[in-house]
């Protein structure tokens, strides 16, 4: 995976690379808010959201906007699984990759240069674009996912609220763990270059599965008695977690599958109309395995495993609370 240096895309192997063989994740470099007084007033049809079905960030914004009722007021553009020496590109000889609908670019990072011809940034994904000041307005899923929490609420009349006032502090708290030690620890062990590092991120990771299944046991979902933004941020972790990150990213102590609780949880999350057409296995499987050279130089593909995300998750019935 390359980088855009001074607008220019550069091919380098150096990604997330830091001292003793530890993974670093880049900050996000589009960090602008959709909101009534600035620059970027909520309006449906003004807003483009491209993502990669395999990434869980941009999986995040994909639940979120479905959640939301977002889908007629904000159109999506889909990646090409494979990341390869260009980046994410726009070709479309892979089902589900539905090329740039709203440019018709050929790579990811042209998005980048036309929001800034001198960007220096990584091309990921999400992007948030804005059709009106043709630039992009966010690249940073977690900011994504508040904007389309409450931004369009007005136009949309949908009052879900995944992040309530009164649980914003244990919704932080667990987010934090969450994203340090689960979120980012399985990028920290698969791309760890020493064992050093591999095993601090292994062992912080499973220290943390262990933490949510414990959490489990004594309220429904791992903020409360409701489902909030915490539980989607983890989610899109486990449903990556058997089939690639197991295996993969060698996160092996445990598979998901083997966490009575969490195993359990996932599959009612899974459940909630809207949230598994969102989920594409075969994006998941294909970009891990095939875009990683460094880890599976052959960019062999498994076969499996193949979990039933559909069996009944024991959990009593299915209430998908939520504020709002």
């Amino acid at each position: 995976m390359g980088k855009l240096i001074d607008g220019v895309w550069q091919d380098r192997n150096d990604v997330g690379q830091g001292k003793d063989g530890a993974f670093v994740r880049a900050d996000s470099s589009f960090r602008d808010w959709i909101d009534g007084d600035g620059d970027h007033p909520p309006e449906a049809g003004r807003y483009h959201l491209y993502v990669g079905l395999a990434c869980p960030w941009a999986h995040r914004a994909l639940i979120v906007r479905a959640l939301k009722g977002l889908e007629d007021a904000i159109d999506v553009s889909v990646v090409h699984p494979d990341m390869l020496k260009d980046g994410w590109t726009f070709d479309t000889d892979f089902s589900g990759a539905t090329g740039d609908r709203l440019m018709g670019l050929p790579f990811l990072r042209d998005v980048y240069v036309r929001a800034d011809p001198h960007a220096t940034t990584r091309a990921t994904v999400p992007i948030l674009w804005d059709r009106m000041r043709d630039t992009i307005v966010s690249n940073e899923s977690a900011e994504i996912i508040r904007m389309f929490g409450t931004a369009f609420d007005d136009l949309t009349g949908n009052r879900l609220d995944l992040y309530p006032p009164d649980m914003r502090a244990e919704i932080d708290r667990v987010n934090d763990r969450v994203y340090h030690a689960v979120n980012n620890g399985v990028y920290k062990s698969g791309f760890a270059t020493s064992q050093s590092a591999y095993d601090d991120a292994v062992t912080a990771l499973f220290d943390a599965l262990d933490w949510l299944e414990g959490r489990l046991g004594e309220r429904r979902y791992v903020a409360g008695d409701c489902i909030t933004e915490a539980d989607w941020r983890l989610f899109t972790t486990l449903v990556r977690f058997d089939l690639v990150y197991h295996g993969h990213f060698k996160c092996n102590r445990r598979k998901l599958i083997e966490y009575p609780r969490l195993w359990a949880y996932a599959r009612e999350l899974y459940g909630v109309p809207g949230v598994a057409g969102t989920c594409d296995f075969g994006h998941i499987s294909r970009h891990y395995h095939y875009s990683h050279e460094s880890i599976n130089p052959y960019r062999i593909v498994p076969i499996g495993p193949e979990p039933d995300w559909t069996e009944p998750h024991g959990r009593g019935d299915s209430v998908f609370a939520y504020r709002g």
